[in-house]
């Protein structure tokens, strides 16, 4: 698996399963009929962001991620990153790669630490993969997600220091 940064010619091969796991309703709060323009606007972030891909060896997308400031101004020092993994590469070891990928960018980067605001309690894969990488809960927001199959459900807050 190679990764590396996102081009434009990604998107038609990111845009699928993106649509797939956002219209699922089970682990993003996007809305779930997003429309491609607004989720390539979300997902293709301008720099200093940044958006990577994870590909196999014919080039087949594996999975993407995005690295942005979690805030503006004061709080931009603390990096957000958001990830998504192709269902038919599931298991394969594509999210953490990513994971790690990306946390190294954001030291690279000069962030001091790593927040995820929204975390679907429920999403147990991520919520191990992530204290695997080294985030603790810092927060619960209670019932603040509404899951189509489990109804409401807790928001995770999870951190990381990057130094």
């Amino acid at each position: 698996m190679q990764l590396r940064a996102a081009t434009p010619g990604d998107w038609p091969a990111i845009w699928p399963f993106l649509r797939e796991i956002v219209t699922a309703g089970e682990t993003y709060t996007w809305p779930r009929d997003v429309v491609e323009e607004d989720a390539r606007r979300r997902w293709m972030v301008a720099p200093p962001g940044r958006t990577v891909v994870a590909v196999d060896e014919d080039a087949t997308v594996l999975g993407t991620a995005k690295l942005v400031a979690n805030q503006e101004g004061p709080g931009d020092h603390v990096a957000n990153a958001s990830f998504m993994v192709a269902p038919a590469a599931a298991g394969r070891g594509v999210g953490r790669a990513l994971g790690a990928y990306v946390l190294e960018l954001a030291r690279r980067d000069g962030y001091r630490a790593m927040q995820f605001n929204a975390v679907v309690a429920s999403n147990t894969r991520a919520v191990a993969l992530w204290r695997s990488l080294g985030f603790t809960v810092v927060g619960r927001v209670p019932e603040a997600f509404r899951h189509p199959g489990l109804g409401p459900v807790d928001l995770l807050v999870m951190h990381r220091r990057l130094d």
